[in-house]
């Protein structure tokens, strides 16, 4: 099981931004980010949105600190990479 996450640095909202994916499963990535309280809402399509005030929470519960492209690349080579445009599938 590894979940990772890129640093607090997509602005929006009034505060800074990560993206929490997992390289194994969205099942998976739905169990951390629950675990961590992360809402359902914080999901889109492929990743978790997470606020800069719960980076430490996701690191300390296990996600490992990547990059932006190394985070995209492990999602996209894990087959669970979801574009803008690109049909959900269940």
């Amino acid at each position: 099981m590894t979940v990772y996450i890129d640093p607090p640095t997509w602005p929006g909202h009034g505060r800074m931004w990560s993206h929490l994916v997992s390289d194994v499963s969205y099942e998976e990535l739905h169990a951390f980010a629950a675990g961590i309280g992360c809402p359902p809402r914080a999901f889109e399509r492929d990743h978790y949105d997470v606020p800069s005030y719960r980076y430490a929470d996701a690191v300390g519960a296990g996600a490992v600190e990547v990059g932006s492209k190394e985070l995209v690349r492990r999602l996209t080579a894990a087959g669970l990479r979801r574009p803008k445009g690109r049909p959900a599938t269940p």
